[in-house]
């Protein structure tokens, strides 16, 4: 008896496992019926919208032209794989340089606000209102004539800086502050005179003689 129960038991708990699967298999294939319905619903709509979009571009294009389309594609398989490669080389390049590129902003903003603090940017700022007076107050004719100009003063001025030249200047300036203009004893008319028969003076009115006839020559020449 123990043993006939025993079997009985045995057979429900079977039948529980099979009535378990079959109800399994019951909802997934409802699930895949509503999927099944779902997906019917969205490709109908996608089928529709593609439609509508064709239909609009129906005059400007054919059949054709995207069979060509497709076969220019498949031909050149290997040139769009080649370039997608290379935008991902880009992509890793960009991405190992933008440390270093973030370090150099960081630098550069440094160097600017280092060139803040001393001033650069308010000179350059001075020079620009003194640049927009310029232009304010002289015309073009003015500018190039200046130009031209800047030539004899650059001229004068190299003439001026050459050794020979500053040593004869330092020279004047030496002998200018070490000469007294108020004499010692009162000037008369011979003493005036037995000072030209000095040796000094007669070489010092000889080179002014000379300086002055070489003027006057080269302003007739003029």
């Amino acid at each position: 008896m123990d043993d006939m129960q025993q079997q009985i038991n045995d057979i429900n708990l079977k039948l529980d496992i099979i009535l378990n699967e079959i109800d399994k298999q019951r909802r997934l294939r409802s699930e895949m019926d509503d999927l099944k319905d779902d997906l019917m619903r969205v490709s109908k709509e996608v089928y529709d919208s593609a439609v509508l979009e064709l239909e609009e571009v129906s005059d400007n294009i054919k059949t054709g032209d995207i069979l060509f389309l497709f076969k220019k594609l498949l031909r050149n398989i290997n040139n769009i794989t080649k370039t997608f490669e290379q935008l991902e080389n880009v992509r890793d390049f960009v991405q190992d340089a933008a440390p270093v590129s973030r370090e150099l902003f960081n630098d550069f903003m440094m160097m600017l606000d280092e060139m803040d603090r001393k001033g650069y940017f308010k000179f350059l700022k001075e020079i620009s209102l003194m640049t927009d007076t310029i232009v304010q107050n002289y015309s073009t004719k003015d500018v190039k004539d200046f130009g031209e100009k800047i030539i004899k003063i650059m001229d004068t001025f190299n003439n001026l800086t050459q050794p020979e030249i500053l040593d004869k200047i330092n020279d004047a300036i030496e002998i200018y502050k070490n000469t007294e203009f108020e004499p010692d004893k009162k000037v008369t008319t011979m003493s005036l005179i037995r000072e030209l028969n000095s040796p000094e003076t007669k070489k010092a009115l000889a080179f002014l003689i000379k300086y002055l006839k070489r003027l006057s020559n080269e302003t007739n020449v003029k």
